[in-house]
C-alpha cells in the first residue's frame, strides 16, 4: 500500500476540510443537515478519493479516483460559493 499522506495534494485537501469544518460550525443551525453537511461531505470526499486511488495498483486506478476527487473539489467549490452568497463566509475566508 502506498502512503497517501506523502502527497501534497492530499495534505492540502486535508487542510481545506479542517478549515471547512471549523468555519461551517458558525453556519445557521437550520443548515446543519443541508448545506453544512453537504459542504463537509464534499470536502472530505476529495481527500478520501485521493487516498483510495493511491492504494490502487495501477496508474489507471489512481487516475480514476483522482478524477472522482476533482468532481468532489468542484462540488465543494460550489457549496463555498453558495455559502458566500448566503453571507455565511466573508470574502477573506473564501479566498484563503
Amino acid at each position: 500500500m502506498q502512503n497517501f499522506k506523502e502527497l501534497k495534494v492530499w495534505e492540502k485537501a486535508h487542510q481545506l476540510t479542517l478549515s471547512i469544518y471549523k468555519t461551517s460550525a458558525r453556519f445557521l443551525k437550520e443548515d446543519i443537515y443541508s448545506l453544512t453537511n453537504q459542504l463537509r461531505r464534499a470536502s472530505a470526499s476529495i481527500r478520501a478519493n485521493i487516498a483510495e486511488g493511491r492504494g490502487k495498483n495501477s496508474q489507471a486506478g489512481l487516475a480514476n479516483f483522482l478524477n472522482i476527487s476533482l468532481g468532489s473539489a468542484n462540488e465543494t467549490e460550489y457549496f463555498l460559493i453558495l455559502s458566500r452568497n448566503l453571507d455565511y463566509l466573508t470574502e477573506e475566508l473564501f479566498t484563503t
